[in-house]
């Protein structure tokens, strides 16, 4: 009859008597049981001496029954396992306990395989060993295949530590699961920011909403180049990115049949600031041309408007003293007319000069527009303004933020604009009997502008005079015999801000010299 009788409680658990169901199963059950279990079984005695082994045995070993039968359990041994593993061996048995572990065995054949072995004394009713019972299995493919593992394990990362570019691998919440070594000397260079940090925003100030789709989809992308200014120094450097999304399988028990995997992004920077270097030495050297040419042809065209300028004033004279003839009256009429038509012939031949002169005037080509690291840009105006910086012993004050938004503009108009404000201030220092001379450039994102002021410690602009500096042939400079090339400066500036949507002005509120405000909208300009 079952068992009626219910806990008298969920928590209460049910007493089971081993003793009563061993009692109640005959003993060819046991005998079954281990003559069939698919684990090599083996019973000896205290000194080791083989009184049975199963079915399995034999099929592990190559030894029959009959062949072991009151043999050591030392023809299994291949004579090569260590000592300490015996001697580990005897002495948990001594204390009564059971020993487990891996053992180099030799099968009947003569052919040797690794053995996971469990030995276990079997202990009578006064808790005294009688037996040794033995169970092993042979684990050779499996140690084969963990040594394998390891292996490939660490070639592969022998390889990724050797190579010159930085490898990082992250998780889905941007976690680092693996980087080398190049990696961890960018980090070291980058500190305290995380290099991976940094690059994932540049490619998301760049991509948008397309890195997130990148993640969802499990694709990647190749060749995506940002410019960064690392280490204390602000020193430039230049990375090429590949990205890749990786699909991981969970490695946990629950997952066995369900398999869910997680998608890791693994990132390859290479560090591109050598090619990047010889092209900016091959660029800036057709820039210096290329600013020489728009130099000569600025020169040019700020004679021929001053010509233009001055032309204008006799002519207007002129047309005023005809009107004035023309209202004249009385006797000396005949002469008048005369001089009349002088006049006017004198003006048609203005006219026509002066329009000549006005189609002399070369116009502007600003070119196509491109995208623009405002960082190198000004890094190039620096550059190509050396030499005269330290001529005048100028200090030059610049951080460069770590990154920032491309600029779609005129790059060598743009070029021209920043090397115009920071030549009008290092004149205005050269001629400033201070003996403070500091430049600073400062550029950051404000809104949707990137915003660059440049500021010397010169005499400054008369507050009345703020706004006038931008017409033209209007200068706070004495006169020089150094050319016609006087006054229009900046004119040009406010020009090339105008053609870029942008503001410029002079800052009211510094007081150490003269601050220029340069804004120009990142999403903004005439193509």
């Amino acid at each position: 009859m079952a068992n009626d009788k219910q806990p008298s409680s969920p928590d209460e658990t049910p007493v089971i008597d081993n003793q009563a169901i061993l009692e109640g199963l005959p003993a060819s059950v046991f005998f079954q049981a281990v003559e069939h279990s698919p684990v090599a079984i083996s019973i000896t005695d205290l000194q080791a001496n083989i009184l049975y082994s199963n079915r399995a045995f034999t099929k592990e070993t190559g030894y029959q029954a009959s062949e072991v039968l009151g043999r050591n359990e030392s023809v299994l041994s291949n004579r090569n396992t260590p000592r300490l593993v015996y001697d580990a061996l005897w002495g948990r048995l001594k204390q009564r306990k059971p020993w487990s572990g891996v053992l180099v065995n030799r099968r009947k054949d003569g052919k040797r395989y690794l053995a996971e072995l469990m030995v276990a004394p079997v202990l009578n009713d006064d808790n005294e060993p009688i037996h040794y019972l033995g169970m092993h299995r042979d684990v050779t493919e499996l140690y084969s295949l963990e040594q394998r593992v390891q292996n490939q394990k660490a070639m592969i990362e022998k390889a990724v530590n050797a190579a010159n570019v930085a490898i990082v691998l992250l998780d889905e919440e941007q976690q680092i699961v693996l980087d080398n070594l190049a990696y961890k000397t960018l980090a070291t260079d980058m500190a305290p920011q995380e290099p991976s940090h940094v690059i994932l925003r540049a490619i998301q100030d760049e991509m948008g909403e397309r890195l997130e789709t990148i993640r969802e989809r499990g694709v990647g992308f190749s060749n995506f180049e940002i410019s960064l200014d690392v280490g204390r120094n602000h020193v430039q450097r230049w990375f090429s990115i590949d990205g890749s999304m990786i699909e991981i399988g969970d490695e946990s028990a629950d997952a066995f049949f369900a398999q869910p995997t997680r998608r890791y992004l693994m990132l390859v920077i290479n560090d591109v600031t050598e090619l990047r270097k010889r092209q900016h030495t091959e660029r800036m050297n057709a820039l210096q041309l290329l600013i020489a040419e728009e130099e000569a042809l600025q020169s040019m065209r700020e004679a021929l408007n001053g010509a233009l300028y001055q032309f204008q004033r006799p002519l207007n004279l002129m047309n005023a003293a005809v009107r004035m003839l023309e209202q004249r009256k009385g006797d000396e009429q005949a002469i008048t007319e005369q001089v009349i038509g002088a006049l006017r012939e004198a003006i048609a031949a203005g006219n026509d000069a002066h329009d000549t002169l006005e189609r002399a005037v070369p116009r502007e080509h600003p070119g196509v527009k491109s995208s623009i690291n405002m960082n190198e840009l000004l890094r190039n105006v620096l550059e190509l303004s050396t030499a005269q910086l330290l001529k005048h012993g100028i200090l030059v004050d610049w951080h460069p933020p770590l990154h920032m938004p491309a600029l779609i503009g005129y790059e060598s108009r743009l070029h021209s604009l920043f090397k115009q404000l920071v030549d009008n201030a290092i004149e205005a220092m050269a001629a400033s009997s201070s003996s403070r001379r500091e430049l600073s450039l400062v550029a950051r994102v404000e809104g949707g502008d990137i915003v660059v002021t440049v500021s010397d410690t010169g005499p400054g602009v008369p507050e009345e005079n703020r706004t006038r500096v931008f017409e033209p042939f209007f200068s706070t400079k004495p006169h020089t015999n150094q050319g016609a090339g006087y006054g229009m400066g900046l004119t040009i500036v406010q020009e090339i801000v105008a053609e870029h949507l942008g503001t410029v002005h002079i800052d009211p509120l510094y007081q150490e010299g003269c601050r220029v405000c340069v804004h120009l909208p990142l999403g903004s300009g005439r193509k």
